[in-house]
């Protein structure tokens, strides 16, 4: 594999891990994740 092949898959990994890292953190600040979790506790 040449070099501007790896540098492209690094930025590409980078990109892909860090979008789903601010997902989580936008809905841990949000907090849609505790809401979720007191109305299924609330349903069962």
């Amino acid at each position: 594999m040449s070099t501007a092949a790896i540098v492209m898959m690094v930025v590409a990994m980078l990109v892909i891990w860090g979008g789903l890292a601010l997902a989580i953190v936008s809905l841990m600040r949000h907090g849609a994740v505790e809401d979720r979790a007191e109305n299924l506790h609330r349903d069962l």
